[in-house]
Order: C-alpha cells, then structure tokens, then sequence
C-alpha cells in the first residue's frame, strides 16, 4: 500500500522542550495504523503538526506526496485530512444530529458531488451506532457516545486520512468491539486511519502496523 502521509523528519520544540523529536511515520491508504506511547510521549502534538493546528519546528508533511507543512489547518481538512481530539470537542448546545450536519454541509462546501447532508448525518450516525441519540443534546449524551459523534462528524466530510485520538475511551466492552470493526471497514474502504490509542487489545486487534512514540522520539514499530 502506498503512503497517503508522510511525516517525515518532524521536531517541535517549546522553548527548551522537544515535544517530538525527528519523527518519521507514515499511514498508508487501506491500513489502520497505531500510534501508542504513554502520556506525555507528543502524540497529540503530532496530531496537531499533521493536522496544522501546531506548526513545526523542522520537518516536512505530505499528503500524497504534496508538502502541506505550510497549509492551513482548513485547507488540509479541504484536502481529506479529518481528526478527532483526545479532549472532546463537540458542539454541546447542538444536537447530535446537527454536529454531524455541520461536517456534511462544510463537505458540500468544498465543491463537487455531495450527497445530501441530511441524509448522511443519519446515515453515519447509524454507521457508528449513536443514531439513538441522535436528538439529545450532544453535552447530555454519555461520553462514550460522544466519543462516536466525534468520529462521525469526522467521517462527514469524507476523508481520505482519518486521525483518531482516544476514540474508544468510555466506550463498553461490547461498543469498544463494534467499533474496532468500524475501523477495519474504513480501511478496506480505502481511508488511511492513524489510531492513537492506550486501550492495547483494540490496537492488536485492528491495526496493521504499530509505532511506538516515548519522550517524542519514535522507538519502535
């Protein structure tokens, strides 16, 4: 499989601290690829590099063989680079319907041939199995369940790079199960997925490749 991103060489540097340090990574298309490391290590922060939220220090990223360390954060979401945020980032005044609605509509804005919002806001809400909440509020819903609308507000605008951090914290054994398979069909779908994730038997189970990141510096995969 060939690399959808390519991270290659990045450092970040916050005044005298390397929050990561010359890391080199790539997520091929088709795979789900594990990123684990204990807190602390830079994952998010090579997260934020990857999704331009944070720049680098040195070091370039590509998106199918484009430089993107330049882009904004907006154009690379434009480009097919969606996430999702160890912090929950919902909309909570909204419902749980609407904060998926408002990745379809940001989708049919980039141009080309969308699918109707609506119809794809219930769709992957089905998709990740939160569709029975999907007129609560997204701020009254079990943290597990907001972990899904996360990622299905993710999926909404169709990416071809998915980065998913902590997706499965407060989910259930059995929704912790589920969505392991979701990830496996995105990736036979063809979407490349970037899994930074502590629960150890969903990585073994679902990702192809593993890296492990430490004190910023990739020590093994």
């Amino acid at each position: 499989m060939s690399a959808v991103l390519e991270v290659d060489g990045v450092s970040v540097r916050f005044g005298g601290l390397v929050a990561v340090n010359d890391v080199d990574l790539e997520v091929p298309a088709g795979q789900v690829t594990g990123l684990i490391g204990p807190n602390g290590a830079g994952k998010t922060t090579l997260f934020n590099v990857i999704t331009g939220l944070q720049p680098a220090s040195h070091g370039v990223v590509r998106l199918d063989g484009v430089d993107i360390t330049r882009w904004t954060a907006a154009r690379r979401a434009r480009a097919g680079i969606a996430r999702t945020f160890q912090r929950l980032e919902v909309f909570g005044s909204l419902s749980v319907r609407d904060n998926v609605l408002t990745a379809a509509e940001l989708r049919r804005g980039f141009g080309g041939d969308a699918p109707p919002a609506a119809a794809v806001a219930d769709e992957l809400l089905e998709r990740v199995g939160a569709a029975a909440y999907a007129d609560a509020a997204a701020d009254a819903v079990p943290t597990g369940a907001a972990r899904l609308v996360e990622v299905a507000r993710a999926l909404a605008i169709e990416p071809h790079v998915l980065l998913l951090d902590e997706p499965s914290s407060g989910l259930s054994p059995h929704e912790t199960e589920t969505f392991g398979q979701l990830l496996r069909d995105l990736a036979t779908s063809g979407t490349a997925v970037l899994l930074v994730e502590h629960d150890v038997d969903l990585v073994m189970h679902v990702c192809d490749r593993i890296h492990v990141l430490d004190f910023g510096r990739l020590i093994g995969a």
